[in-house]
């Protein structure tokens, strides 16, 4: 095998964490606002609890919310988990097709295949999360227009 042949079998899961790198990107952006929105409700939580001028309806609501969006930061993490260590698993990946082909390690060839694997499962599972947490925002949503 070329040296060519070697440097485009090892970009092929290169792809895949170009591909991570784009989800991840895009779930700590989530993350970043479901942060915001907690502290936010968590404020006017206190604010109203200070004041005594607190609605029980619009307490419940807000308490139910934080409850809610504490959950739905949980999922946001797991994904952004498992999208970082799939990355992992594609640089290891990487590295094992060169090692196997420059060093002449055949041996290596099933763990390389392994480690993709691997990858691709833990891919997989931050999706699977990525898609409970879009399910949620959902259901916040419809207890802040309860509230209205």
């Amino acid at each position: 095998m070329t040296t060519a042949d070697i440097i485009q079998t090892m970009l092929a899961p290169g792809l895949m964490i170009s591909a991570c790198g784009l989800l991840i990107l895009g779930m700590n952006n989530k993350y970043s606002l479901v942060f915001n929105r907690i502290r936010l409700l968590d404020e006017e939580k206190r604010k109203s609890s200070r004041c005594g001028d607190e609605d029980p309806v619009h307490r419940q609501n807000v308490c139910a919310q934080l409850a809610e969006l504490g959950v739905r930061a949980r999922r946001e993490r797991n994904a952004i988990i498992c999208y970082s260590t799939a990355v992992a698993a594609f640089v290891v990946t990487s590295f094992m097709i060169g090692l196997s082909d420059v060093q002449g390690l055949p041996a290596l060839s099933l763990l390389t295949i392994l480690s993709f694997l691997v990858g691709m499962v833990l891919v997989l599972a931050g999706v699977l999360f990525a898609a409970q947490e879009a399910l949620m925002g959902y259901e916040i949503i419809c207890i802040d227009m309860k509230d209205g």
